[in-house]
């Protein structure tokens, strides 16, 4: 599970900087897959891009939001991933377009933490409960597999 001490520290005794040195560079990608469809067979993905596209519309160019065909996780639509060039990657799923927000929330603080590394207690229940994964950033791998400190 995802919840390790670095996830569960608090962010009131973290120490006060702008942006950790191992903050994510460059653009954080919102990937929303627009073919998410509900047990009923409706279309999902779309509705879910728009209302995300729209919550990130006042933000800096550094946010960017895009459609992707397939997440693969079917079984959890709306299907949302959180990523950068030097992040992790989260994947979060179960998610309505009144989630949106949340999201936007989520992209806030991955901009500020470590490798992207967002403390459990920053997210939203609905992306708390949503989450499918959390992959290791490409160009970060240490011997002995654990969190960034």
């Amino acid at each position: 599970m995802d919840r390790n001490d670095v996830d569960q520290q608090d962010p009131d005794t973290r120490p006060d900087e702008a942006l950790p040195a191992t903050a994510p560079g460059g653009s954080v990608i919102v990937s929303v897959c627009v073919t998410c469809k509900t047990s009923e067979g409706v279309l999902a993905g779309p509705a879910m891009f728009d209302a995300i596209r729209i919550a990130t519309s006042e933000r800096d160019a550094a946010v960017q939001v895009r459609r992707v065909q397939c997440l693969s996780v079917c079984k959890r639509p709306t299907t949302v991933a959180v990523s950068s060039s030097d992040g992790y990657t989260f994947l979060f799923g179960d998610l309505q377009p009144e989630g949106a927000s949340a999201v936007v929330s989520f992209v806030d603080s991955y901009r500020k933490s470590t490798y992207g590394l967002v403390p459990w207690r920053e997210r939203a229940e609905i992306l708390r409960k949503g989450m499918v994964a959390r992959l290791p950033p490409a160009r970060w791998s240490p011997e002995d597999g654990s969190a960034p400190k």
